[in-house]
């Protein structure tokens, strides 16, 4: 990426970012390390975990070591500020709940923009004084959304009367990178899927909404000749499932393999990714995974995964709680391996496309110049 010479026009200085980081997920660490490299002068408060820092450090970026340890942290609230003033920073970037709430009082009397990531639709709500201490507090300068799905629900929120201004909610896909998920497809065999098996593969961890008994419910609708397979990863103890799971007139055709570090290996592995939630999704890791893996998935037509998901092109879109729509779309994909490649081909084509981290880094980058442009008028 060229070097991009990011200044406000009273310091002549690069901008300079103090990033807090929750989750230490790649696209995050790839984001913070492209807009170092991009001209900005960022620094990050990360999560102890070895990985994470090795690759910040590996793009020069200066980490901060400090964490905020709870909801109101009042220690952590003077080693903040305290930062914030000695590091004079134009743009304090918060990525999770509790930084944020205690960033903004971080931040009371100090010129810095504040900038907040939303990576999930709802539980945010005008009667919630939580809300108000983050996402809708008026000290926030943009909230940037992981997809449009979340940008739509802050601006649906009733009363519209209560309602920030469009301005303030940008939505910035998360991007990946296809050239990442390199690594070699698992050995579904270790999970006892028979070869020739038609697996479709879904990472979620149990909950109602996640559609996991939708997934189970379809297996019931495929034909005998169908040789579809059910891979459940993720934290899967629920005594309904389990009941659910055994009253299938082949039970033996679902494997619950707990939590796994290897999703894109599954997913790799697999023939078709699914998602079948029945809440809107911010963006679904799971499924972008899988796209960069060239899998097709099938989706509800709902939130962040109808944003990702092109039904026909990339994947096949379902109505929520419809197990009969998945089953067809699992029979009509399990039936042609021309149009699962075709499809997977496109699925990977639509993340390089439209979903690269290099569009993120940018954007990104362009709403820091808009912010530090504002603040030296």
């Amino acid at each position: 990426m060229p070097q991009i010479a990011l200044k406000t026009s009273l310091a002549e200085r690069p901008i300079r970012v103090l990033c807090l980081i929750k989750d230490t997920d790649r696209p995050t660490i790839e984001t913070i390390s492209g807009l170092r490299r991009a001209g900005c002068d960022v620094r990050a408060s990360c999560p102890p975990k070895p990985e994470a820092r090795a690759l910040l450090e590996k793009a020069q970026v200066p980490l901060v070591d400090f964490e905020i340890a709870k909801r109101l942290d009042t220690a952590g609230i003077r080693r903040l500020r305290a930062e914030l003033v000695a590091g004079d920073y134009d743009i304090l970037h918060v990525f999770g709940n509790r930084g944020l709430q205690n960033g903004v009082i971080a931040l009371r009397g100090l010129p810095t923009r504040l900038v907040a990531y939303r990576g999930r639709v709802g539980n945010v709500s005008f009667l919630d004084p939580f809300s108000w201490l983050r996402y809708l507090n008026p000290r926030i300068d943009r909230v940037i959304c992981v997809s449009n799905a979340v940008r739509d629900y802050f601006l649906g929120m009733r009363p519209a009367i209560l309602r920030a201004p469009p301005e303030k909610f940008v939505r910035i896909y998360k991007g990946h990178d296809p050239d990442w998920y390199a690594d070699a497809p698992a050995d579904l065999a270790a999970f006892g899927i028979p070869q020739g098996a038609f697996v479709v593969t879904s990472v979620a961890n149990y909950r109602k909404h996640k559609g996991i008994g939708e997934l189970v419910a379809a297996m019931a609708h495929l034909p005998d000749d169908c040789p579809a397979h059910l891979l459940l990863v993720g934290k899967m103890d629920s005594p309904d499932l389990d009941r659910q799971i055994a009253a299938l007139p082949q039970p033996d055709r679902v494997h619950r393999i707990g939590y796994r570090s290897d999703a894109p290996a599954l997913a790799a592995a697999s023939d078709v990714v699914a998602l079948a939630t029945t809440i809107p999704e911010g963006l679904p890791r799971s499924v972008l995974e899988a796209m960069c893996r060239g899998r097709p998935c099938i989706v509800t037509d709902i939130g962040g995964q109808a944003e990702l998901v092109v039904d026909g092109e990339t994947g096949i879109t379902v109505p929520v709680g419809d197990p009969v729509a998945i089953a067809d779309a699992i029979l009509r994909l399990q039936r042609d391996p021309m149009l699962r490649a075709r499809m997977g081909r496109a699925a990977r084509e639509r993340v390089a496309r439209h979903f690269h981290i290099r569009q993120t880094i940018a954007e990104t980058l362009a709403l820091y110049g808009e912010l530090a442009i504002k603040a030296a008028r």
